[in-house]
């Protein structure tokens, strides 16, 4: 009987909790998906208590926490967490990470890994395919009732046959390549290592990148090397006609050194999802025709987002119960 009442009584443990300081996009569309039998969600942001004091009120039973770009994980964060284990965002990307923190106290971090990919990869070619064809701006042209009044649009140019670099060959990278590929592009690269297994040519150096390309396309994540990796050096390699296509994280770009390139002519366009001060937008973009914008949205779609959630709940539900994690983010 002992031995009963044993079981029946570790079915009611309490669940383990995993912080959420600030919903990611994912968590605020899906929350439904996020249910599970294996832990519960304790949210900062529905409390009335300071989150300094919030933190240290439930410092001792948070092992996990879901965070995204909106609610960094900093230094000051991991030390007020004593029990903290695990870290995972719900993005690709982990620059709002202290990692070296966590690599120092061993807490495992998870990231989506390639969930974005293919909408990502996709974004990215659209992108490229509106400044090159000027879809945006002649569906402009057209809403101010421009067209009887100054008659036909300027041609835009073809994909086919543009030599496109990507700054970044990694899952991203790659689909990105194969879209380009089917369009007929000529595909080039830099990366941190050459990849052996692909058969475009591979550049060290960003600057060479760009003047052999017609376009660039950013697919890396942001780190302390890939901050302002593209500036006015590499933006004037790429030359007048040479279009910037970012849809990875603003800062990789220096964006004041891109606004006075497009503005000055000095490169031919650029489609842009991310920013460096999101959500503020430099005005001066505004009112150029060659440059397409987009919130911070344009690789996200309900599929997409619906993978992200599940992938962020078997990292958790795999940690609760001992298991390996799905996605680990490797050390370089």
């Amino acid at each position: 009987m002992e031995h009963d009442h044993h079981q029946e009584g570790s079915d009611h443990l309490p669940q383990p909790q995993v912080l959420i300081i600030k919903p990611p996009p994912v968590f605020t569309l899906f929350e439904d998906k996020f249910i599970s039998t294996k832990f519960q969600f304790l949210k900062a942001c529905e409390s009335t208590l300071p989150l300094d004091e919030f933190l240290t009120t439930y410092a001792g039973s948070v092992r996990a926490v879901l965070c995204s770009g909106a609610s960094p994980i900093s230094r000051d964060i991991i030390r007020m967490l004593p029990s903290l284990q695990l870290v995972v965002t719900a993005s690709a990307g982990t620059n709002h990470i202290d990692l070296t923190e966590c690599r120092r106290l061993g807490i495992a971090v998870t990231n989506l890994a390639d969930v974005f990919s293919d909408d990502g990869a996709d974004a990215a070619v659209g992108l490229l395919i509106d400044v090159l064809r000027k879809v945006s701006a002649g569906d402009r042209y057209i809403r101010q009732g421009l067209w009887p009044v100054k008659g036909e649009y300027p041609l835009g140019s073809k994909l086919g046959g543009k030599r496109v670099g990507i700054v970044g060959l990694g899952g991203f990278g790659l689909a990105v390549a194969k879209r380009l590929e089917a369009f007929g592009c000529s595909v080039l690269y830099n990366s941190r290592k050459q990849k052996l297994c692909v058969p475009y040519p591979f550049y060290s150096n960003v600057n060479e990148l760009a003047r052999d390309s017609d376009a660039i396309i950013i697919c890396c994540s942001l780190t302390p090397k890939t901050r302002h990796l593209i500036n006015r050096e590499v933006m004037l390699a790429l030359g007048k006609q040479g279009i910037i296509v970012n849809i990875a994280r603003g800062a990789i770009i220096n964006e004041k050194e891109m606004v006075e390139c497009l503005v000055n002519g000095e490169i031919g366009g650029a489609g842009l999802d991310v920013f460096e001060n999101e959500p503020n937008v430099p005005k001066e973009l505004f009112e150029l025709d060659n440059v397409v914008l987009s919130p911070h949205r344009v690789v996200f779609t309900p599929e997409s987002f619906i993978a992200a959630s599940e992938l962020a709940v078997g990292n958790l539900e795999a940690f609760f119960s001992n298991k390996p994690l799905l996605s680990p983010v490797m050390d370089d």
